[in-house]
């Protein structure tokens, strides 16, 4: 989907809504996906008031899908839309993940809540296609039960990869993972850390400890692979609302090698 001018967004109809929590929803927008990546983004326009940026959270034969938190202006607006409705989409943005890059390795993927949005489309592939990678384990956390997003594609997965769900705090009828994510880094398995390759995504402090865990194990910064949202607003570089040095997260990222992003500052 593209235009001849950037600025200029196209309407993609809404063919499915499916809802998560009560302020977390996921909507299927009908467009072409042919040159779309995990962890690029969109911008959703609003008429009168304004533009979001989001992150795909799904790419399917002719639609993407946009996890969506009602948080604000522009996302409250969208949780009004219905099955038939038209979104207006401009994108795709910024750089994502390349999958051929994590071929043939050990995989590990690390999430913090609703950051599973933008690595889903990285699960399913390996899902999908387990022969292409050496080990995949997926840990991903949630505050709570009725925080936790995709439960049926986390039992889906489960069926074929490794995959760890925890929360921060569970009430007495939970029986699973309690604890941080950094809790369970230690424990994950790699046959070769000269052929790993680690994907943390999630809030700022979730992501620092995840990645001195992963340092811990002797995983490289060079392996390691980070997707930074911050500030975005115009999605092409021209607001300057994402800079960080000479460097624009939503044209240079959100998605980078560690070993650049870690020398990143504002």
């Amino acid at each position: 989907m593209c235009t001849s001018n950037k600025y200029i967004p196209v309407g993609c109809e809404i063919i499915d809504i499916i809802k998560h929590t009560d302020i977390e929803w996921t909507f299927r927008a009908k467009t072409n996906t042919e040159k779309v990546k995990p962890g690029q983004f969109y911008e959703i326009s609003i008429p009168m008031h304004g533009e979001s940026p989001i992150s795909v959270s799904g790419i399917g034969d002719n639609y993407v899908d946009f996890t969506i938190r009602n948080v604000g202006k522009v996302t409250g607006n969208i949780f009004k839309y219905d099955i038939g409705d038209t979104l207006l989409l401009r994108g795709p943005y910024g750089n994502g993940f390349d999958i051929n890059e994590f071929k043939g390795k050990d995989l590990v993927v690390i999430a913090g809540g609703s950051a599973l949005a933008p690595v889903r489309g990285i699960v399913e592939y390996v899902y999908t296609n387990p022969n292409e990678f050496k080990s995949f384990e997926l840990i991903v956390g949630f505050k709570s039960l009725k925080d936790i997003l995709f439960k049926k594609d986390l039992e889906k997965w489960s069926e074929k990869l490794k995959i760890t769900v925890t929360l921060d705090s569970a009430d007495d009828d939970y029986k699973g993972n309690v604890g941080l994510v950094t809790k369970y880094i230690p424990n994950i398995s790699i046959t070769d850390l000269d052929n790993v390759s680690a994907v943390v995504v999630g809030p700022p402090m979730m992501m620092k400890f995840s990645i001195i865990e992963l340092q811990k194990l002797n995983i490289s910064d060079e392996n390691i692979w980070v997707s930074y949202e911050r500030k975005m607003h115009c999605g092409i570089g021209k607001c300057g609302h994402c800079k960080m040095d000479s460097t624009y997260i939503c044209i240079d990222g959100p998605v980078f090698n560690y070993k650049f992003a870690k020398n990143l500052a504002d």
